[in-house]
């Protein structure tokens, strides 16, 4: 009895958060607000409302049919319900919540230059009961590659990603780093921040194996950073027709140096500790092991394992990040993409210090939706019984199958207008 009493009095208190919380928000600004009135306000840029949600981005042909397609989206409608309001439980529900149904894969092993090995997980299944498959996976419209955080955990929504892609067409694979998921590491190297060696090889791999399918990339979180690097240093040849970056990580050195809440950040150095005591006595020839484990943050970490000062040559911190910075070649992307990011994301922080807005304004080929809930990697909806499934996969799916047709309409009008001025010639 006792306990009914106590959990009618938490619902009841919790009740009076939220009606008090909704009601002291019609007088207050939301963060994107307080952002734009930071900014100077929002004259002559391309800031476009869609539903309760912001698009930012240089004006375009390609901007406007984006808008056109988000407007059309019902996830991106103003609706108010109890756990938008949670940022850090749409996080949790997300990143820690076993998934519903675990993914079938078909692995292949690919072995790299330098003797080392990475895993591409070809992701063939489970089917929705009562589902029909419109295409086998080998004759998929595209070819969707996913990238997880830096930890390569495949989370919840990872899971959901691949499984609602598969459905939608797609052919999913989930390229996992070296030592990652099951993929053993046979040299004594490891994969910086943002080194995207391994990453390349990777994707010419995939192309040799579908030469005419269109390949589009998702990525999630921290993982963002390594997708980052690959566009930008492979600029108009990294063979992607165009990205997606659910919660990235944008500012990165920043991000490690401090902007990580304690808690947050004592969990992922957990579960990279975790990962690389598997290796310890291998590792002791090229680092020196007892300080990566004895490390206190996520700098320490990354200090300890590339930027060696006793073993190897030297690196300092600084020149570390010139050459691992994911935005350090921004300006030769070629492909677009979307970054869907939440205001109240936090593990990334807050919008007005960890995403360069200049970079949306002025590149035509970034695209910023920002959204004011969803967490880090949660945008969970609205469902009869939490964790639901996350809206931002679908937002991301709909962007790619936005970006296909846009491509072949250009086409079209591009093999009409060389027919028109043949016949005129």
């Amino acid at each position: 009895m006792a306990f009914w009493i106590g959990a009618l009095a938490l619902f009841g208190l919790l009740a009076c958060w939220l009606w008090r919380r909704a009601a002291s928000g019609q007088h207050k600004q939301g963060p994107m607000e307080e952002e734009e009135e930071e900014q100077g306000g929002c004259h002559g840029r391309a800031d476009f409302a869609v539903g309760d949600c912001q698009l930012i981005c240089k004006p375009s042909a390609l901007a406007q049919a984006l808008l056109k397609s988000f407007r059309r989206c019902p996830d991106l409608e103003a609706r108010c319900w109890a756990w938008k309001s949670w940022p850090n439980l749409q996080t949790a529900a997300q990143l820690l919540w076993p998934p519903a149904q675990a993914l079938e894969f078909a692995r292949d092993h690919l072995e790299l230059a330098d003797g080392g090995l990475v895993a591409l997980d070809w992701v063939v299944g489970p089917w929705e009961p009562g589902s029909r498959r419109a295409t086998s996976p080998g004759k998929a419209a595209t070819v969707l590659l996913v990238v997880p955080n830096a930890t390569g955990r495949l989370t919840r929504a990872v899971h959901q990603l691949c499984q609602m892609a598969l459905q939608q067409g797609h052919w999913p694979v989930i390229f996992n780093r070296r030592g990652h998921n099951g993929c053993p590491l046979t040299n004594l190297r490891l994969q910086p921040f943002g080194q995207p060696a391994d990453l390349k090889e990777a994707v010419a791999y995939i192309r040799s194996r579908h030469p005419a399918t269109l390949l589009f990339a998702v990525s999630e979180g921290s993982g963002s950073g390594l997708l980052l690097s690959y566009l930008g240093e492979c600029g108009s040849s990294s063979s992607l027709r165009g990205a997606a970056c659910i919660s990235p990580v944008l500012k990165c050195r920043d991000w490690l140096e401090g902007g990580i809440p304690w808690l947050y950040e004592q969990s992922l150095l957990l579960l990279q500790k975790r990962d690389i005591s598997r290796y310890r006595k291998a590792l002791r020839e090229a680092v020196d092991m007892e300080r990566v484990l004895r490390c206190g943050s996520l700098q320490e970490f990354e200090e300890a394992l590339f930027c060696p000062q006793e073993r190897g040559p030297a690196t300092t911190w600084e020149a570390y990040w010139e050459h691992n910075d994911p935005l350090r070649d921004a300006d030769k992307v070629a492909v677009p993409v979307l970054c869907l990011c939440s205001a109240d994301d936090p593990i990334r922080g807050p919008p007005r210090d960890t995403l360069p807005w200049e970079l949306f304004r002025s590149s035509p080929y970034f695209f910023l939706l920002l959204t004011p809930q969803g967490g880090h990697c949660g945008f969970l909806r609205k469902g009869s019984s939490p964790p639901s499934s996350s809206w931002g996969n679908a937002v991301a799916l709909e962007y790619l199958r936005t970006l296909a047709k846009f491509f072949r309409s250009e086409e079209r009008l591009c093999r009409r207008s060389s027919r028109v001025q043949h016949r005129r010639r």
